[in-house]
């Protein structure tokens, strides 16, 4: 996709989806639901009372929304993982609910949305000088991954860009440099995951690495620096080597760059909507439109 439009175009041209929000008594979550009425349904899992009121101090009528109450002792994301199960919910967000614990609860046997895959977070970017949305992974869930947990991530941005019709996305192993450096196990890795990628283990995906940043996007650079790669300039996703650097690539193109961008975690049996509550307004409408789009 070019830019934001094409997915915000998608999502409208097809059938209207519906978010669980667990833990919804959630300022800023409520209102990005509020601002993304046109795009997606919701549920609003959690104590009922709190998010009524939530939802009069945002100066809306809670009987325009669907609340639902989860049992005591019962964990909301349990309860909003039933309501996928029943087909009244397609994907979760997150609300008034720490981080580890929605994991926890999305993680429960009970919620039932295993699927043996780790999960990541993965990011679509809009920025300047750059032809298409670029994705950056995994810059929020897994601090230092090794070989096995970067086949894994790599595998839930796949599923993201499979569910938005992209067949074969290309994929950059991001290093510092583009050679292989005994003393730089990121660059081991990459050319471990080459070679899992020329022998078909890697399907569905165009993957080259290790590349650095200015040979991933300057196919002049590219050129003058010899690298014999194809996708110099036209990579659809950067496999960053861990969570420091996936995160600080994000927020300097955003915060300093003036990108846009929409995040998910991916590797449950469903997109959970899980942004920063420093995300713009915009932010959190676009990835609620991202998660709508990747499900069928």
């Amino acid at each position: 996709m070019r830019d934001f439009n094409e997915l915000l175009s998608r999502v409208q041209s097809g059938r209207k989806k519906t978010v669980a929000l667990v833990a919804a008594e959630d300022e800023h979550a409520l209102q990005a639901l509020i601002a993304a009425r046109d795009l997606v349904g919701s549920v609003l899992v959690g104590d009922a009372e709190k998010i009524r009121a939530a939802l009069r101090a945002l100066e809306q009528d809670p009987a325009d929304y669907e609340i639902v109450q989860n049992k005591e002792g019962e964990h909301p994301a349990v309860c909003a993982a039933k309501l996928i199960g029943a087909g009244r919910a397609d994907f979760l967000m997150k609300g008034k609910i720490m981080t580890s614990d929605l994991l926890k609860g999305v993680l429960s046997p009970d919620a039932g949305l295993r699927t043996g895959r780790l999960m990541s977070h993965v990011s679509l970017n809009q920025i300047r000088g750059y032809h298409k949305l670029l994705s950056i992974t995994d810059g929020g869930m897994c601090p230092y991954p090794n070989l096995e947990q970067k086949k894994q991530i790599l595998a839930n941005a796949l599923e993201l860009f499979h569910g938005l019709g992209c067949e074969k996305p290309k994929v950059g192993v991001l290093c510092a440099v583009e050679a292989v450096n005994p003393k730089m196990i990121e660059t081991q890795d990459a050319e471990q995951l080459r070679r899992l990628y020329e022998s078909g283990e890697l399907g569905g995906c165009v993957l080259e690495g290790p590349v650095s940043y200015d040979i991933a996007i300057y196919p002049e650079i590219a050129e003058y620096k010899g690298y014999r790669g194809v996708c110099s300039g036209d990579f659809d996703i950067l496999l960053v080597p861990n969570l420091v650097t996936g995160n600080a690539l994000g927020k300097c193109l955003v915060y300093t760059v003036g990108g846009e961008m929409a995040g998910l975690i991916m590797g449950a049996k469903v997109p959970i909507v899980l942004t920063s509550r420093a995300s713009s307004a915009k932010e959190k409408y676009l990835s609620l439109a991202l998660a709508a789009g990747i499900c069928s």
